[in-house]
This record gives C-alpha cells, sequence and structure tokens, in this order.
C-alpha cells in the first residue's frame, strides 16, 4: 500500500495538474472553446471533458462503491476510442457537442475533482481498505495525470490550428517576451551544429524503471547499433527556408513516392503555419499562439510532417535517426534540457508556447523545443504486452502506419517527457509542434 506521505503528495500532484488545463483554457472564449477546425482536432470543451471523464470511468466508477455519474450520457459522449467502455460519439464530430455548455463542462471537472480528493482523503486516512486497491488506485490516479498532461499539449496545438483558421491570425495569448524585451534573443545567427558519436554495439533502450512510464516504453532491452552520428540541434528555420527558396518543395528526388503525392494533391510549397509576404527573408512570417511573428532564423522549424522532414534530411546529404539512435546519443544530455533549464519544456505560462531561438550559449547541445521525427515505425518492444482491461487500449493497438517522434517540444508540460518517451503520428501529421534532428552513418 502507498505510504501516506506518497499519497499526499499525489493528492497535490492531481491539483497542480488540474489546475494547469484550468489555466491553459482561460483565455478561450466559449466559442473558442467549441469549434473543431479539423477531424484530428478536438475542441477546447472536449478536451476538459475528457480528462475528466478518465478519472470518473477508470477511478471513480470502478473504485468508489455505489458512485453515481454525474452525467450519464457523458460515459459516451467524452468517451475517445475505449471500445472496452462502450459507444463513443465519432471523433470527426465533436465540435458539433454544443451541448453540455462549456459550463456545464466546468461544473463537471468541479464535481470530479472533488470526489476524486475524496477518494484520495480516505487512501491517506487509512480508511479505504486493501493495499491492492490503493495501489491500483494510486496507478490509475497517476497514469490520469499524465493523460491530462498529453492532453494539455493538445489541447494548445488544437486551438493553435483553430486559430490559424482565422483570416486575421488572432494570437492565443500575448507573447510574454515581447520583441527586444528582457529575454529576447536579437542574435539571429544558427548555432554551429556538431556531430554527436553513435559508438558501433549494443545499446540499451526503454524506460529504465525510475518514475512513471507509459507501457510503450517497456520493457528495456538491447539494440544493436551501427556507428553512427547525430546533429546536436534540430535543424532551424534559415536551414528549411534554404530548402524551400532552392525548390525542394518542387523536386521530387528528395521525396518518398507516398509523400510526393501527397505534397503535389496540396500543392504546397513551405512549411504549414509559414507564409510569405515579400522575397526577402524578413518578409517571412510564421503563425504562433502569441499571433504572427517573422520567422527567426534560430528557432528549430515547427510544424513538419514525417515526409517533409525526410524531405530535407535527404536534401541536406543526411537522414532521419532511428528512435534507438535518438535515446543513445540523447538520454546523456536529458538532464541538461529540464535540470540545468537549457533549452527544455518550461511552464507554458512562464516563457512563449512558440520554439525560441537556439542560444550560441548552449555548449551545442539543444533539445527539448520540437517532438523530432525518426525513422522508426511505433511498434511494440520485444517483450511487450497490452495490460488487460480498457485502459490496455491506451497505447498498444495504435502500433500500425505511424512513426515515433522523441524529445518533447516547448508545449510538453515541464516533467512529462523524458528520454525514452515514445510519441508516435501518421507521416502526414503537421499539426502538432513536430520537428527533426540530422542523423548520418559514420566514415
Amino acid at each position: 500500500m502507498p505510504e501516506p506521505h506518497a499519497l499526499q503528495a499525489l493528492a497535490g500532484r492531481y491539483l497542480r495538474v488540474r489546475a494547469r488545463t484550468q489555466r491553459l483554457a482561460e483565455p478561450l472564449s466559449a466559442e473558442d472553446a467549441c469549434v473543431q477546425s479539423m477531424p484530428d482536432a478536438s475542441p477546447a470543451k472536449w478536451h476538459l471533458a475528457h480528462t475528466t471523464w478518465f478519472f470518473e470511468t477508470f477511478v471513480l466508477a470502478a473504485h468508489v462503491p455505489g458512485y453515481e455519474a454525474f452525467d450519464p450520457s457523458f460515459r459516451m459522449l467524452f468517451n475517445s476510442y475505449y471500445q472496452q467502455v462502450g459507444e463513443r460519439h465519432p471523433r470527426a464530430r465533436r465540435g458539433l457537442l454544443t451541448r453540455p455548455s462549456l459550463q456545464q463542462v466546468q461544473d463537471y471537472r468541479d464535481a470530479v475533482d472533488e470526489r476524486m480528493l475524496a477518494l484520495l482523503e480516505s487512501m491517506v486516512r487509512g480508511t479505504r481498505k486493501g493495499p491492492e486497491a490503493c495501489r491500483a488506485i494510486g496507478d490509475l490516479v497517476e497514469l490520469g495525470l499524465q493523460h491530462e498532461q498529453q492532453h494539455q499539449e493538445l489541447l494548445l496545438t488544437d486551438i493553435k490550428h483553430l486559430l490559424s483558421c482565422h483570416p486575421l491570425w488572432p494570437a492565443y495569448m500575448p507573447d510574454p517576451v515581447p520583441p527586444g524585451g528582457p529575454g529576447d534573443a536579437q542574435d539571429d545567427a544558427v548555432p554551429a551544429l556538431h556531430w554527436l558519436p553513435v559508438q558501433r554495439g549494443l545499446h540499451e533502450t526503454g524506460h529504465a524503471g525510475q518514475g512513471f512510464a507509459f507501457d510503450n516504453e517497456l520493457p528495456r532491452h538491447a539494440v544493436f547499433l551501427q556507428a553512427a552520428e547525430i546533429a546536436s540541434r534540430p535543424v532551424s528555420n534559415a536551414e528549411f527556408l534554404a530548402f524551400v527558396r532552392s525548390g525542394g518543395y518542387g523536386q521530387p528526388q528528395w521525396w518518398l513516392a507516398e509523400g510526393w503525392d501527397w505534397r503535389e494533391a496540396q500543392q504546397l510549397l513551405h512549411p504549414w503555419y509559414w507564409r510569405s509576404t515579400g522575397a526577402a527573408e524578413a518578409g517571412w512570417q510564421e503563425f504562433s499562439l502569441h499571433g504572427a511573428l517573422p520567422l527567426h532564423p534560430a528557432r528549430p522549424v515547427a510544424h513538419l510532417s514525417y515526409y517533409e522532414a525526410d524531405a530535407y534530411a535527404r536534401w541536406a546529404g543526411a537522414r532521419l535517426p532511428t528512435e534507438a539512435e535518438w535515446e543513445a546519443a540523447m538520454a546523456p544530455h536529458w538532464p541538461l534540457a529540464e535540470e540545468e533549464g537549457v533549452e527544455g519544456p518550461q511552464e507554458s505560462d512562464r516563457v512563449r508556447l512558440h520554439p525560441w531561438p537556439m542560444a550560441q550559449e548552449a555548449g551545442g547541445m539543444q533539445l527539448g523545443q520540437v517532438w523530432e521525427w525518426t525513422q522508426s515505425s511505433y511498434a511494440a518492444y520485444p517483450g511487450f504486452r497490452v495490460a488487460e482491461g480498457a485502459v490496455g487500449e491506451y497505447n498498444g493497438k495504435f502500433m500500425v502506419n505511424q512513426y515515433v517522434l522523441r524529445g518533447g517540444s516547448c508545449l510538453t508540460p515541464p516533467g512529462h517527457a523524458r528520454a525514452s518517451y515514445r510519441n508516435f503520428f501518421p507521416a502526414a501529421a503537421r499539426w502538432q509542434m513536430t520537428g527533426l534532428r540530422l542523423a548520418r552513418d559514420a566514415g
């Protein structure tokens, strides 16, 4: 059974994570929160309700005797993909849910929070019997918090896509670091790129065992790698702009056949949130959650599909890393991002909700600003086992037709990502904060 201090810490963490979601929703109007801009995105109101549904469905309904649902219809309305739970409202039609209202969803969150905290308090006092039940509840609460943190990032990328559809490119919130203000990087120079060695031989990959990990990070296992090199930083806006200006979007030799067909069908000439306002580099802008920003040369390029990332890597005479190469090279540097505060994921209400210019003084290592595409298909690790019950649907059933991304982004909640974290998306997805880091064979 978890110790009382551990349960108290879990309750405190529950409050902090849930409060952060509320803060992220504060800049949104009721109209903002209801609209769905495309089938892949979800309305903010749905994110607020679904993350609450997770705790009600998997914790309260399963572990509180006689629990009465806040609204029985929510079990279907806010079920995402859990077939074993029951009916689901179609994902592409979530924006049609004008009812319940945003206020009713907020009331739902408040009611579930009250019951969750009461449950955790009963566990602290020891009035809930059974160490196995308490351990199971604690594990589900932690999974629910990690799940909510994932939706915090999705909420931001989904609202960004929604606002980008507006002809005026409105801001979600003002930039807390205005141009020329304290903390604004004035140096347009892109930091030098260094090549980090990946030694030939066996490397351990996967979660090492300390702290939380999703099931797709397990089990830790050995992978044999050939000697390779991986870039010390992601590809910058300036570097990707050179690809655009060289005609890379119109040259099929750089593209996978499926990627070329995708590009042709959409007549793409540059990354999604870019627009040109003139011939000079200063004429390019990119959309951010702070509205339109000049295309800063030293920012990591973001919102690329796998197809675009792979095409650029070929054009640059390199390739995308495998996920095992990425982890072997980046894991030793991972504390740099979160412990020393260098280019790591930060609190979204303290810094920009957009990649910041890569710093010259970072010692050459840049990490945690954009999710980085790898060439690895999303598949199970050797020995992977799907958990029993509906929570077993969390990751395993999506292990097909997707690619792995590593590293976290500027929108990832602080402390959520880790070196073994495996994000995954289809090759055409680019509304997430996705970029790339180059790799090449050694010698």
